[in-house]
């Protein structure tokens, strides 16, 4: 009895590595947040790290999920997000990345991830970050055998300043091989606020290595994507999450409708 009881318990510690939520969803855009959670699995401890360090962005994306929710409400659209902090494995680099499992984080050294086994590599690996990718690819395959569009749509924020450079634009838009929907998004979004300081592949580009969910999902199987990078101050405060929330999904929709014009 004993044994079962300790057995419910852990079952119930337990956290798959990625959940879906809306997943049938009638929307056509499909939301990703690679960096949704900060969550350390129980057997990885705190990777020697104090609690305001993995509160900090080093650990995840704070406030994207946030924003995915409302618009998950908004749009009735699918959305699937990590559940396990990026210092555990980063879900938006190729395995053969060398930021697939930082030992730094800006200026913060991660001493729990250096020198790791090839056979710890490559357990995150498969525990992580190959489910997690599995899960995006067979949804839009049921989308697909199912006739219905998808749009991919990644989701992240961004630091105010890193290593001490300012980073001024409260929204940055970062497009794959194909321009047309970002740059149709980033209209919409100028054309709501004329004056909005929308960042074109910032405060990242593809050629930063940053863009593997979108390349792997959208650029290879030809569909419309791209990729949301909000600055986090945006996004700390109830108020902004709705803000930010409902402005991408009426310019989202915007895209969208010019897009297929």
């Amino acid at each position: 009895m004993v044994d079962e009881v300790a057995d419910h318990r852990l079952a119930a510690r337990q956290v798959p590595p990625v959940l879906v939520v809306n997943g049938d969803g009638a929307s056509p855009f499909v939301l990703v947040c690679d960096h949704a959670s900060n969550r350390l699995p129980e057997r990885y401890g705190d990777l020697g790290l104090s609690q305001t360090q993995r509160l900090s962005h080093i650990a995840w994306d704070p406030g994207a999920l946030a924003v995915c929710h409302q618009m998950v409400d908004r749009l009735d659209a699918p959305l699937i997000h990590s559940t396990v902090s990026r210092l555990i494995i980063d879900a938006n680099r190729d395995i053969g990345s060398p930021e697939l499992i930082r030992t730094v984080s800006e200026t913060t050294e991660i001493a729990a991830n250096l020198e790791l086994s090839p056979e710890e590599r490559q357990s995150r690996i498969s525990q992580f970050h190959t489910p997690f990718h599995d899960v995006i690819g067979a949804l839009l395959n049921r989308r697909a055998a199912a006739g219905k569009k998808s749009v991919l749509v990644c989701m992240h924020s961004f630091t105010p300043s890193f290593m001490g450079v300012g980073r001024p634009w409260p929204i940055g838009l970062i497009h794959g091989k194909d321009q047309q929907f970002t740059h149709a998004l980033q209209d919409a979004l100028k054309a709501e606020d004329p004056g909005l300081n929308v960042g074109w592949n910032e405060p990242y580009a593809a050629m930063n290595g940053v863009t593997f969910t979108l390349e792997e999902h959208g650029d290879r199987r030809g569909i419309d994507a791209t990729m949301i990078e909000l600055r986090n101050d945006e996004i700390t405060e109830p108020d902004g999450v709705s803000h930010w929330a409902g402005r991408l999904a009426r310019c989202l929709e915007t895209a969208r409708q010019a897009s297929v014009s």
